[in-house]
């Protein structure tokens, strides 16, 4: 073992940088940083000592790799190490290492972990050379947006300090790293085991005229805080003190000040910036990128504990629904179909897989093809895809703004995936959105209703059937339609799937978005009927209040509600999409009649009851009711 004199450090500087230290589990990261560490002079006074000695009364050699082990498990007893302190420094500025080496599944901890990084060192063996795992590591480290890479070539001792196997090592991994465009700051040969290139030059290659591994390090730059980005402040917790209401978070982006107009996504809420608070801190009327606070508000709206602040003028995306390129851990594949937890900022939100584009292998980047009705992301394998969220969050895309533009993905208790969101023609609410406008006016058109009427042979009017899943909704609409158009009349149906597609693909099935999703159809059906259309509705419209609502939208007489009635036990032997079982099993949540309520008509037009009739009958029933001619109440066609 090489005798190294331990640096002193005479004043502790200031700046710092977060970087994380990648390798195969047998290519020596913990003999590299347990070097790293004696050779900065950052060890606990007289642990180094404290090894040697229980080595020597062991009878066996010292090695590196026990005194990392030994710092580890400190650690994780809460003594010595704490997560967040720094382990070690140079003259230029302080280090902290994300992720210490060790951990059995060390690419769970650089997806949750490593992302935070501003550098990495990526460790390669010169005697086993580049390994699935080194490819790995190197795709994911360009998945996660670091730049600032330096791979290290260990163990060089194995190979006599052979120039040669340097080369042939640095010009395969550098290949395969500009494949995926990654562009390494340097290769750098070292044996850790003997100190060999990390603090000094060793004499063992004196043909290496680059960089030792702490001046490399000392070359990367600290990432600057994205003050100049849209404001982003994901809300960590809610503190109340005295009447004060206190939204506690991080700024992740941007800038914050008294008075600012914020929009907390996605609920849509907005208020201004009464007071910014911090803790053991002087007050101050603003804060930006990087600074933990807490705000108060002039209005007291309802925010919980997941809600993503930004300024009105420039908020996030809100959807159920994008695109994402995703590396996969768990141990089982991701599969479409089964539900999975979100996690992104403080947000949490169940989430599955609606469309996988492709799936590449991580190590060759070759395409991964699957069997017939086999549609799932093995582990290991990177995937790019859709996916979709039983409710909206806010999000942005990672290229422009990090913090909200990546996610992990928990299988039961477990991270097992990471991604971030990849562009695409997302829908972008904007600030006037959020305000009416006292301008505006209903335009009437110089065609009366009466007029359309003669035209048409018929009025429009709204025939909205409502009904459990099952029970023949969509069945009898369509068939109506069809005799409808067969007598001349211009019908058109509005089906509850249909419009989830496209109108209302951004809601999820909580009360409060099938609540706006009702109200857009009946926004939509209100215009078909005023241009001299039947509108037929086929929707679940579980709630009274709902329908009510569409009900007084549309002029009197041309609202005419049909309840499908059919007993929950008939709908489930139906179950036509399976989805009851679904529902049964858990697997779909707020599902009406199961684990979400449903509120019968108490006075519809028409009740139908389809445990009896059949769908003609069904038919008729509504088209007798409409050839009634009564000049109150009824619709003459």
């Amino acid at each position: 073992m090489n005798s190294v004199t331990q640096p002193a450090v005479s004043s502790a500087p200031t700046e710092q940088l977060k970087i994380v230290i990648v390798g195969h589990v047998d290519h020596g990261k913990s003999t590299f940083v347990g070097r790293l560490f004696y050779d900065t002079g950052s060890l606990p006074e007289g642990k180094f000592e404290q090894l040697q000695l229980i080595a020597e009364r062991r009878g066996v050699p010292f090695e590196w790799a026990n005194l990392m082990d030994a710092l580890q498990s400190e650690r994780d007893q809460n003594i010595t190490i704490d997560t967040a302190q720094i382990w070690f420094q140079t003259k230029k500025r302080q280090y902290v290492i994300i992720d210490a080496p060790g951990h059995k599944e060390f690419l769970k901890n650089m997806v949750t972990g490593a992302a935070n990084a501003e550098a990495a060192l990526l460790l390669i063996d010169a005697n086993e050379g580049v390994q699935e795992q080194s490819r790995r590591h190197g795709y994911l480290l360009n998945l996660l947006g670091l730049r600032q890479i330096a791979v290290l070539v260990n163990k060089m001792d194995l190979q006599s300090y052979s120039q040669e196997r340097f080369n042939a090592i640095e010009s395969e991994y550098r290949k395969f790293l500009s494949s995926i465009g990654v562009e390494p700051k340097c290769f750098i040969p070292i044996a850790a085991k003997h100190g060999d290139n990390i603090a000094v030059r060793g004499a063992n290659m004196p043909w290496w005229s680059g960089p030792t591994v702490l001046e490399m390090l000392d070359e990367f730059k600290v990432a600057e805080l994205p003050k100049d980005q849209p404001l982003r402040l994901p809300i960590q917790d809610i503190y109340r003190f005295d009447e004060r209401r206190i939204l506690a978070g991080r700024i992740e982006s941007g800038t914050l000040k008294v008075g600012d107009r914020l929009l907390f996504s996605p609920s849509n809420k907005a208020s201004t910036v009464k007071t910014i608070e911090r803790w053991n801190a002087p007050s101050r009327d603003t804060a930006s990128a990087g600074e933990s606070i807490g705000v108060t508000l002039t209005e007291q709206i309802f925010v919980e504990r997941g809600a993503v602040a930004a300024l009105e003028t420039a908020p996030p995306y809100q959807l159920t629904r994008f695109k994402a390129r995703l590396f996969w851990l768990g141990r089982a594949p991701f599969r479409k179909g089964q539900v999975y937890k979100l996690k992104l900022a403080t947000q949490e939100a169940e989430c599955e897989i609606e469309a996988i584009e492709r799936i590449i292998d991580s190590s060759t980047l070759g395409t991964i093809s699957r069997n017939e009705g086999e549609v799932f992301v093995g582990r290991n394998e990177v995937a790019e895809l859709t996916l979709r969220v039983k409710r909206p969050v806010a999000f942005d895309v990672h290229a422009d703004i990090v913090t909200t533009g990546r996610f992990v993905i928990v299988d039961g208790f477990e991270v097992a995936g990471g991604g971030i969101i990849a562009a695409d023609n997302y829908p972008q609410r904007t600030s006037d959105s959020l305000h009416k406008s006292d301008n505006i006016y209903w335009s009437h058109g110089k065609v009366t209703d009466e007029q359309r009427a003669r035209r048409n042979g018929h009025p429009g009017c709204v025939v909205w059937l409502t009904g459990l899943s099952g029970s023949g909704k969509s069945t009898i609409a369509t068939e109506l339609e069809r005799e409808l158009f067969n007598m001349g009349k211009h019908a058109y149906v509005l089906d509850g799937d249909n419009v989830r597609h496209g109108l209302c693909s951004d809601l999820a099935f909580s009360p409060r978005d099938r609540q706006e999703n009702i109200r857009r159809v009946g926004e939509v059906a209100k215009l078909f009927a005023d241009a001299g259309i039947i509108c037929i509705t086929a929707f679940i419209s579980p709630y009274r209040t709902d329908r009510e609502l569409v009900r007084k939208m549309v002029l009197d007489g041309q609202f005419i509600e049909i309840y499908v009635n059919a007993p929950i036990e008939v709908c489930e032997q139906r179950d036509p999409k399976g989805l009851y079982v679904k529902a049964r099993a858990n697997e779909i949540k707020e599902f009406t009649g199961i684990s979400a309520p449903y509120e019968p008509p108490t006075q519809p037009e028409i009740a139908l009851h389809t445990d009896q009739l059949t769908v003609s009958e069904s038919v008729a029933r509504i088209l007798e009711y409409l050839h009634v001619q009564d000049a109150d109440t009824a619709i003459t066609i």
